[in-house]
């Protein structure tokens, strides 16, 4: 078998994967003849697929009818994605009220796959703005959200999720390792990042994180504008809003401070 229809294959087998899970979802319950119907292939075939996904707890069989329902991991992946949406639900009218008040871009991210995942934005009224990250994985390494989120980590965990090699994207952008851990232990002490030009020249970011009720960094909101706008002044006036702003939303999923 060549590689493309080994790969062929694979796409085929993710597809119908997921149309069993949608037609379980659908159903409640589902035998692998309904299944087999549905997708058309013969029951041995949604038999071996339906046996993997329960053996990752996607689907479980209900012992009492031979049918399948949804599995707990379901409610797992599910749970990351509700977390997700609950900061950018409780964030929304904070950082529009930061956007206002400081005249930037707000923005909120979370750590996901080695990358900070831009979740929100509220765009400032200036008509010079910083570009829409909305849905875009941004590197941890050159950027104020970055190493925010990287302050909720271990050094060993900071290693293992930037790799070996960083990235440079400017002359200011920090390549080193040993570097970028001694600025995100600074992070986490001061409770604020602050990054100019490190991932564009003539961009300047501050940020600050949002902890869940274990007070674990689970997202960075920031300010970010262009660096001849969002002067020293201002960026002392965003960080000290920013971080009023990140305690309030940690509040409001559960974080109190001792």
């Amino acid at each position: 078998m060549s590689n493309s229809e080994a790969g062929s294959g694979g796409v085929q087998s993710v597809d119908r994967a997921v149309t069993i899970l949608e037609i379980i979802a659908r159903t409640g319950l589902a035998g692998i003849t309904e299944i087999a119907g549905e997708l058309g292939v013969h029951k041995s075939t949604a038999s071996r697929i339906v046996s993997t996904l329960e053996a990752r707890g996607l689907v479980e069989q209900d012992h009492h009818r031979g049918r399948y329902r949804l599995g707990l991991s379901i409610l797992r992946l599910a749970g990351a994605t509700t977390a997700r949406l609950d900061i950018a639900q409780e964030a929304r009218p904070i950082t529009k009220m930061l956007a206002e008040a400081t005249g930037e871009t707000i923005n909120v991210a979370v750590l996901s796959d080695g990358a900070a995942l831009y979740l929100d934005q509220a765009s400032s009224t200036s008509s010079v703005q910083s570009h829409n990250w909305v849905g875009q994985r941004i590197p941890l390494h050159a950027t104020s959200n970055g190493k925010v989120l990287l302050s909720g980590l271990s050094e060993d965990g900071i290693r293992e999720t930037l790799g070996a090699k960083l990235t440079r994207y400017t002359p200011h952008t920090v390549t080193s390792v040993p570097q970028l851990l001694t600025q995100v232990a600074e992070v986490a002490a001061a409770g604020f990042s602050l990054v100019i030009d490190e991932l564009e020249v003539g961009l300047t970011a501050v940020s600050a994180p949002v902890r869940n009720a274990h007070g674990d960094v689970i997202a960075s909101i920031s300010a970010s504008g262009p660096s001849f706008r969002f002067t020293t002044d201002k960026v002392t006036s965003a960080r000290g809003l920013l971080t009023q702003a990140a305690a309030e939303i940690s509040a409001r999923l559960g974080w109190r401070e001792h």
